[in-house]
């Protein structure tokens, strides 16, 4: 459960992006979105925030892409950090602090920590040998090697991870290495290394998550967090071999720099402590007092340094607090395939301006309904049109178009003195009075899909109100009638652009100005910035208030909050996405229409013996079922026609259990056994991957081939 009753401040992390590439709608979806809702409520509610982000512009894959750019490091992250921060900016994401891992005040304090554990002896030392490029003059790090996975037999394996079977790895793991530097194979050469025990944190861990957090932490993330530490946790390397980034601040420390996982996220830090320094504040509480609740926004694939590592570098420091949630999300989709900054499949949202500007609160409320909080999720261009269209349009713009309009019509714009409510009136302004608490539930659970239909279903009973009530048909029979029906539905529509501004910023100034409560009637403070924070009482005046917009107010003129898209609009985006695909096609295809792909170079020349070593034969898959813990791993009952045999195959991400039984398949019969998460795989299936990207099996088509036919 939570540690915190009542927090007297709140530090509010979302994810550091990387500063390789812009920030598409995947970004957005699972993690920026969610923490602005949230640093967006607490503020209206009145609490004492810190909104904390930065660039992240350290580490392998900044330099990677200076290589292939011909560039230097810091040009790369000097152009992305200046697009990501002004995304950022026009969607509206109110940081209160958006630093950079290249600003000095972060060196200095990633540096400090370090200093201060290396000093208390919170490092291991250690020479190992490690993968050396002759011709580069360099040490490899892990992404700049390639190799076969020793696991699963994937010839693409990375020298941290395979990305076929989900195995970590260490780059000297790897058969028949190569540098992606220079192609050629690397040799072994030794250095030494900081490391950080973790394996002398897992009794802590173990008690501070399996057991306190059982109950309010995501399933998802607790479940991740539960398999590393049943899992044994190992020391893991705090420096690395490179050029780029904060160097190594200790006696042997030369031509190394901190890893980019252990100075990333004391980024918050030092981004809280810039924030600090320029509002002429205390930056230590929001770190370091225990009535401080702090929350890490991040996507599924930083679970375990957010929850494991960066908390077990805080403990043995000792000064800090821990994350009271992690409440990390899933992944989004686009149209059905995974979201890929290298094959531009994605959605940019600089681009996303240009085509729909002044849009940005559609795509904000697309992204929330849709919001991958459990699972994947799937973003498409046409439930984008539907929620726009059925959902902004018609149900929320629809009602406020409707009372501006009939108040203008009316009464030149002033709000009317109601008469007798009737038990209609009472009960839809009692409903309104709870929508406060109702969605603060669901934001306090960190459920934003819940809090943005609850606020959706706010605007439903408006239009319902009024779609019932008829005042344009009571106009003619009972005047002082529609003067109560109106003042009822203000004060529903003032309701709306309070509770909406946590979800719907851009619309809710709009609605403000349209009912021109936005420096008057619920505030005098002048700022922006002032306006924002003087309104934190508005929140709950949407319950306790009997009225929030009084008789003789005037409003201003209607402007439409929102507009229809049409269908050609749609096209545009479901066009370029295919045009997308046919590049991706004709650079993926190994046909001779398709000679601009670049394929895997070709293996050293075997011996014809080396290929009749290889036993291949038909098989078929009876059965299938998900490994546990193992997010990519089927276990397969394979019958061979020698034997009905157990293989672990990478498969899971591409096909269900129920997909594969009965498929038949290729098998290597004759690999030597491996152990994969305890169960023993006997055997490879051959797959190979189709122009999508999506995994394909490599088997026989003729009819009559039967299991166990030998293949040569």
């Amino acid at each position: 459960m939570s540690t915190i009753e009542s927090p007297k401040r709140y530090t509010i992390t979302a994810a550091l992006p990387y500063t390789n590439g812009p920030i598409h709608i995947g970004h957005l979806a699972g993690v920026y979105v969610p923490a602005d809702i949230y640093a967006r409520y607490l503020r209206i509610t009145g609490k004492d925030v810190a909104f904390i982000c930065g660039s992240d512009e350290h580490g392998v894959a900044i330099s990677m892409k200076a290589k292939k750019e011909g560039i230097t490091p810091k040009e790369v992250v000097d152009k992305y950090h200046a697009i990501i921060k002004q995304s950022f900016a026009d969607f509206g994401i109110t940081f209160d602090n958006y630093s950079r891992t290249s600003a000095p005040i972060h060196h200095e304090t990633a540096s400090d920590f370090f200093k201060k554990l290396y000093e208390q002896g919170d490092f291991i030392e250690e020479t190992t040998a490690q993968l050396y490029d002759g011709e580069a003059k360099q040490f490899l790090a892990d992404r700049f090697v390639t190799g076969t996975c020793p696991r699963c037999g994937n010839e693409e394996a990375y020298g941290d991870q395979c990305e076929n079977c989900g195995s970590t790895l260490n780059a000297t793991d790897l058969i028949n290495p190569k540098s992606t530097i220079t192609g050629t194979v690397p040799t072994t050469k030794e250095t030494t290394h900081w490391f950080l025990p973790l394996d002398k944190h897992e009794d802590f861990l173990r008690k501070w998550i399996l057991e306190g957090h059982k109950n309010d932490w995501k399933p998802n993330v607790y479940g991740q967090c539960k398999s590393w530490i049943d899992g044994g946790l190992e020391p893991r390397a705090v420096t690395r071999d490179l050029d780029w980034g904060i160097p190594v601040p200790v006696k042997g420390g030369e031509g190394k720099v901190l890893y980019v996982w252990f100075d990333a996220p004391i980024g918050y830090i030092s981004s809280t402590k810039e924030w600090a320094e320029r509002e002429g504040k205390d930056w230590e509480p929001y770190w370091k007092d225990k009535d401080t609740k702090l929350l890490h926004f991040i996507g599924k694939d930083n679970i375990v340094f957010h929850c494991i590592i960066f908390p077990a570098i805080l403990r043995a420091h000792g000064d800090y607090i821990l994350p009271d949630n992690v409440p990390a999300n899933e992944f989004l989709n686009l149209e059905g395939n995974k979201l890929s900054t290298s094959k531009n499949w994605a959605v940019w949202l600089h681009e996303y301006l240009v085509d729909f500007p002044e849009m940005q609160d559609v795509l904000r409320y697309t992204l929330t309904a849709n919001a991958p909080e459990t699972k994947d999720n799937d973003f498409t261009w046409k439930d984008f049109q539907a929620r726009n269209n059925n959902e902004l349009v018609a149900i929320f713009g629809n009602f406020i178009n409707r009372v501006a309009v009939l108040t203008q019509k009316y009464y030149g714009g002033e709000v009317p003195s109601p008469g007798n409510f009737t038990k209609v009136d009472s009960e839809t302004l009692e409903q309104l009075r709870k929508y406060p608490e109702i969605i603060s539930s669901s934001l306090q659970r960190y459920r934003y899909r819940e809090a943005g239909q609850e606020l959706m279903n706010l605007a439903r009973l408006g239009n319902k109100y009024l779609a019932d009530e008829e005042p344009w048909k009571v106009i003619k029979q009972d005047e002082g009638r529609v003067k109560t029906i109106m003042f009822v539905a203000l004060q529903i529509a003032t309701g709306l652009a309070i509770l909406s501004e946590p979800f719907l910023p851009f619309t809710s100034t709009k609605l403000k100005s349209i009912l021109n409560i936005a420096s008057t009637t619920l505030s005098d403070h002048k700022t922006q910035a002032e306006t924002e924070r003087s309104q934190s009482h508005n929140w709950s005046e949407v319950s306790s208030k009997e009225t929030l917009l009084p008789p003789a107010h005037q409003i201003n003129k209607a402007e439409l909050l929102f507009r229809k898209i049409e269908d050609q609009e749609i096209q545009v985006q479901l066009d370029k996405l295919e045009a997308t695909k046919k590049i991706n096609t004709s650079t993926s295809l190994s046909t001779s229409s398709n000679a601009s792909k670049e394929l895997m170079p070709q293996k050293d020349t075997i011996q014809f013996d080396d290929f009749t070593k290889l036993d291949m034969r038909v098989g078929t898959i009876v059965e299938a079922e998900k490994m546990a813990k193992a997010k990519k791993l089927l276990v397969l009952k394979v019958d061979t026609g020698l034997d009905t045999r157990t293989i672990v195959s990478g498969i899971a991400e591409s096909f269900t259990p129920e997909e594969v039984v009965g498929k038949k398949v290729t098998v290597l019969v004759n690999l030597a056994p491996r152990s994969l998460r305890g169960v023993d795989s006997e055997g490879m299936i051959l797959m190979t991957e189709n122009a999508e990207g999506k995994l394909v099996f490599v088997n026989p088509d003729e009819e009559g081939v039967g299991n166990g036919e030998g293949i040569s």
